[in-house]
């Protein structure tokens, strides 16, 4: 079942307009989540804000917001006060501009959500509005105001609809030279480039959302398994954590003999290569044997299988197109 809208409103575009809906694109809902318990009773504890003076809870009711302007000291501001501060993104997307999509730093992506018609009678004016986007290769910069604050928001085609992603404004993101400024610049020798630019090439594939699987989440469902049947838990050592690396070089070479043994499938011409080394050790002993031609014929025909298994096409895939293993799925499906 499609989630409840966030938001609805209308997307305007100079003197064209029709109203819209904003769905979340994102649900955090699956993952596990835990409830605070009282350990004696079992029950599940609730939070009380608590005057710090008085040492009293205090109720909704006499709840109110306030702005901090000097230590101790607050606006008061009622909620239909902040209900009334009405700006046109409250309830208008207005495209302000367009500009290439490559030209969006990543670091002021914020949220997606999915925007679409709102009703048959908009989907004519939101095609417009979309296929012209398409056409000139373009994304759409505009406002929204959402959960009380107003968001610069990324429009760009998708399919039928259109990819609504709120931005961060420049003074929440970070400069990166705060943080990139003192890491050097060592002298990188060819060799280790190309070995490093070999490893990365074995490891080249499509990006598959579904590979990536929530491993702790995996592990939180078989611990809450485990409990539910009363079942001894061992506890985990974690997995060893990396060494330092004393030789780069080696370290790149030890990496890429790794991953040339990770994309090569078992070699099963290796006995027969042995057999046949043995047969040119003992020449007398194979033709005192008088084996007819047709009988020698597989054993000669295992040498190039054995080429073939090198060199062969899916024996040179990298590893990281092969087939993911099902038991991490089983383990989910029987967590669930």
């Amino acid at each position: 079942m499609a989630a409840r809208a966030n938001w609805k409103g209308y997307l305007k575009l100079s003197l064209v307009s029709c109203p819209v809906q904003l769905f979340p694109a994102t649900s955090t809902k699956e993952r596990v989540s835990f409830h605070l318990l009282n350990r004696e009773t079992g029950n599940r504890l609730r939070r009380k804000l608590v005057d710090p003076d008085t040492d009293e809870a205090v109720e909704s009711e006499d709840q109110v917001r306030g702005y901090q302007v000097a230590k101790n000291e607050y606006v008061l501001v009622e909620e239909d006060e902040i209900d009334s501060v009405a700006i046109e993104s409250t309830h208008t997307i207005d495209i302000e501009t367009f500009v290439p999509r490559e030209e969006i730093d990543a670091a002021y992506l914020d949220t997606p959500y999915y925007l679409t018609p709102d009703g048959k009678m908009a989907e004519e004016a939101f095609a417009v509005i979309r296929d012209a986007m398409r056409e000139k290769s373009v994304v759409g910069l505009g406002r929204v105001v959402l959960y009380r604050r107003e968001r610069p928001i990324l429009l760009e085609p998708r399919g039928k609809g259109l990819v609504a992603t709120t931005l961060r404004y420049a003074y929440e993101v970070r400069k990166d030279e705060d943080y990139f400024e003192e890491i050097g610049e060592p002298k990188v020798s060819e060799e280790m480039l190309d070995l490093a630019s070999h490893i990365i090439g074995r490891k080249m594939s499509h990006f598959e959302p579904k590979r990536f699987e929530d491993r702790y989440q995996e592990a939180l469902l078989e611990l809450i398994e485990a409990k539910k049947e009363h079942r001894q838990v061992a506890p985990s050592t974690g997995p060893a954590k990396p060494s330092n690396v004393v030789s780069l070089m080696d370290a790149l070479r030890r990496s890429m003999a790794a991953e040339q043994g990770d994309a090569q499938e078992p070699k099963p011409a290796a006995p027969a290569k042995a057999a046949g080394a043995k047969r040119k050790a003992e020449p007398q002993k194979a033709a005192a044997k008088a084996e007819p031609p047709a009988k020698a014929e597989p054993a000669a025909k295992e040498k190039p299988a054995g080429k073939s298994a090198k060199s062969s096409p899916a024996a040179s895939l990298p590893s990281a197109r092969r087939a993911p293993s099902k038991t991490a799925s089983g383990r989910l499906k029987r967590a669930g």
